[in-house]
């Protein structure tokens, strides 16, 4: 049995099993993609850990991503793997700006950071958290850097004050030019010559 095959039973026994709370599955690149129901997720992911054919027993991430023109605007994704099959999955449940998912610490504990990440970054809520607070941004920090609509300028930034021999907050400004990128390369026609291109040029002299 080939790996998309292999996957596709997977995807289907899935399905079958937790009908109620699978909205759909798809193999695409090698890889098995399961929709949920946001509130069915920690029931799902136990199922994914405890059940004889699945038995993903390891959590490698979770993530989130935002669609800001949907009205569940964000997409919590969960990796998980089965060393004992050789397997991954990724799980996906939508979710608004208000409305908590199922925390899977007591599942996973190593969830706990991961959930904190997805609420720091996103705002994304997690129900029964044991301490759902930021993680990577300074206290007092306002908004969620990765939305797609965080503004670029206007924020503050913590830095240590020398006059004052303490920390203070002080307005963030990005100079527009340092994100006005051409992304090309020298194969795609770039419109400078790069150090050392002119050598070329005076060989075909």
């Amino acid at each position: 049995m080939s790996t998309t095959e292999a996957l596709q039973a997977l995807g289907e026994h899935i399905a079958a099993a937790l009908d109620e709370d699978v909205t759909g599955f798809e193999v695409a690149h090698g890889e098995l993609t399961v929709t949920i129901h946001r509130d069915r997720v920690a029931k799902v992911i136990r199922f994914l850990r405890d059940d004889a054919q699945c038995r993903f027993t390891t959590l490698i991430d979770i993530c989130g991503v935002d669609w800001p023109s949907r009205a569940d605007r964000f997409d919590v994704v969960y990796h998980l793997l089965s060393m004992h099959l050789n397997h991954r999955v990724r799980v996906i449940a939508a979710t608004d700006e208000d409305t908590a998912v199922e925390s899977i610490v007591e599942i996973f504990p190593a969830a706990n950071w991961f959930e904190r990440e997805a609420f720091d970054m996103y705002g994304i809520l997690f129900d029964n958290h044991p301490d759902l607070r930021r993680i990577l941004t300074d206290y007092g920090f306002h908004g969620y850097p990765l939305r797609k609509d965080f503004p670029l300028s206007g924020f503050t930034q913590v830095v240590y004050d020398e006059e004052e021999k303490r920390v203070v907050y002080e307005p963030v400004e990005l100079v527009q030019e340092y994100r006005d990128f051409d992304f090309l390369s020298p194969w795609e026609g770039a419109k400078y010559v790069l150090p050392g291109d002119e050598k070329a040029e005076e060989g075909k002299a």
